[in-house]
């Protein structure tokens, strides 16, 4: 697959543009180039996972001169979240996008979107992840506007002026990293900065990292475009925003400048935690108050971010045992993947209520089991996965984190996970209540299930949630290992991008 590598980013940019070309002959055209694109990168993705890690010299230059791109068990990892759930939401659009226009236009910025996420998580270097994360961002602002209604476009101004600040913050953070080092190579960066030790510039740098990846990943308080921009956009671009986009242009950003570049540091560590946490608080009770469903998925978005944030910041703490720290990392990793998969399910299926009931006010639906049991009962599946109820996979990645939060000598972090686990419960109980159970309106009494091709993602993303939670304790998390072997092990991460 070495030879293949740079197919990640090549594959969605070409077909990007060719769809374009070939929607000018034949508009159904593009619901098959961006099936068979997509298809493609979430098959290569999969098999990522069985390859050894190597490195990919872009013309054959070497570092530090060169463009490399990582394949190590954390860039496998957001290949498969990114891919996977990029293809679902492609079977998704086919049919719920024919209520927009400009069909081939949709395609084309998704697979551009699609195009900067995988550039930002292989590459090796920090120019080229900024080059993709824009990107990746830009695209995401059309995204939300798309459908050109007045709330889109704001939501979607908004999205872009925030966004604008953010890279704003990266560029120059990335500026002052390169007038103290003279490179962009980040395990060169990695060596200069151990010679240099940690000085005041390097805490505005880190300040400036924090803050712009912080606002990608829709942390508290950088969070105030997203309640807006997930529920604006089209149901299959929410669910990309919330399970994949601030995953991949924020949280592993984060994840990998924080302990590649820098290293543990409890400054550093105690700011992801008190953020995470902060995110954790503000967005649950946020979310709770809401009656536009898509709305409130969105603070709970900010909410469950939070608890990958904290596992993040345990794992970067020097001060804890390294087991308790790497026990804290691997539950926010794990947490990680059982938010996109939950997270997109819960997003596609409120377009999916959406699409049949034409509105998103909880208060206005109820008894939607009656009619549409197959879109409810995936719904179901995954409000009990976000609420941490067993045997279901969000139960275990929260309970992995409470303890080793607990082990750490913390124990307000954990009573914290747990209150908002509990405030989480309930506010989905309340969405059971409210859309799927009680008394069906007259006005849905004709209402029918949605079509096979809207189904379909919501069924696979349903089966993904009960094996990532049932059959768990059963099964060899090599996967999740590798990937919180990778960021722990700064020395063979640069050992392995220098060649030794």
């Amino acid at each position: 697959m070495q030879g293949f590598y740079p197919l990640f980013t090549a594959i969605p940019l070409g077909m990007a543009f060719i769809n374009l070309l070939m929607a000018k002959i034949s508009k159904k055209v593009a619901d098959y180039i961006a099936f068979i694109a997509t298809g493609v990168l979430a098959v290569m993705a999969v098999r990522m996972l069985f390859e050894p890690v190597f490195v990919y010299k872009v013309g054959g230059w070497p570092p530090p001169w060169g463009i490399l791109l990582v394949s190590d068990g954390l860039s496998s990892l957001l290949l498969v979240v990114i891919n996977v759930i990029g293809f679902l939401a492609i079977i998704f659009s086919t049919k719920y996008m024919t209520t927009y226009t400009a069909k081939p236009k949709y395609y084309t910025l998704f697979l551009l979107m699609i195009a900067g996420m995988n550039g930002v998580v292989i590459t090796g270097d920090m120019f080229n992840m900024y080059v993709f994360l824009e990107i990746a961002s830009i695209a995401s602002y059309a995204l939300v506007g798309f459908g050109c209604e007045k709330e889109e476009l704001e939501a979607s101004f908004k999205y872009l002026i925030l966004g604008g600040v953010a890279s704003t913050a990266i560029l120059f953070g990335i500026a002052f990293l390169y007038s103290m080092t003279g490179t962009l190579n980040m395990p060169d960066l990695a060596q200069q900065i151990e010679i240099l030790g940690m000085n005041k510039a390097l805490g505005f740098v880190i300040a400036l990292f924090i803050m712009g990846f912080g606002l990608k990943a829709s942390s508290v308080p950088f969070h105030a475009w997203l309640p807006d921009a997930h529920p604006s956009a089209p149901a299959p671009i929410s669910a990309m925003l919330s399970g994949v986009l601030i995953k991949a242009l924020g949280v592993y950003s984060i994840a990998r400048i924080m302990f590649h570049i820098f290293g543990p540091e409890p400054m550093i560590s105690s700011i992801l935690m008190f953020l995470g946490a902060l995110s954790m608080v503000v967005g649950v009770f946020m979310a709770v108050g809401q009656s536009d469903v898509k709305r409130m998925l969105a603070y709970h978005s900010i909410s469950q971010m939070g608890y990958v944030t904290i596992g993040l910041g345990l794992g970067l703490n020097p001060n804890v045992d390294p087991a308790v720290a790497a026990l804290g990392l691997f539950g926010g990793l794990y947490h990680l993947v059982n938010h996109a998969s939950f997270k997109s399910l819960l997003f596609l299926c409120s377009g999916s209520f959406e699409y049949r009931t034409n509105t998103r006010n909880k208060y206005e639906m109820g008894g939607l089991i009656r009619r549409m049991p197959i879109t409810s009962t995936t719904c179901s599946i995954a409000s009990l996965s976000i609420s941490g109820v067993p045997p279901f996979n969000g139960f275990w990645s929260k309970l992995i984190i409470i303890i080793a939060f607990l082990k750490a000598g913390y124990p307000l972090y954990g009573a914290i996970a747990v209150l908002v686990a509990f405030m989480t419960l309930i506010s989905f109980v309340r969405l059971q209540k409210d859309v799927i159970f009680g008394t069906l309106p007259e006005k849905f009494r004709e209402v029918k299930e949605a079509p096979l091709l809207m189904t379909l993602p919501l069924i696979i993303l349903a089966v993904l949630c009960l094996a990532l939670g049932v059959a768990y304790p059963f099964v060899d998390q090599a996967m999740l290992q590798a990937a919180k072997d990778t960021l722990l092990d700064k020395m063979a991460y640069m050992s392995l991008l220098t060649g030794g």
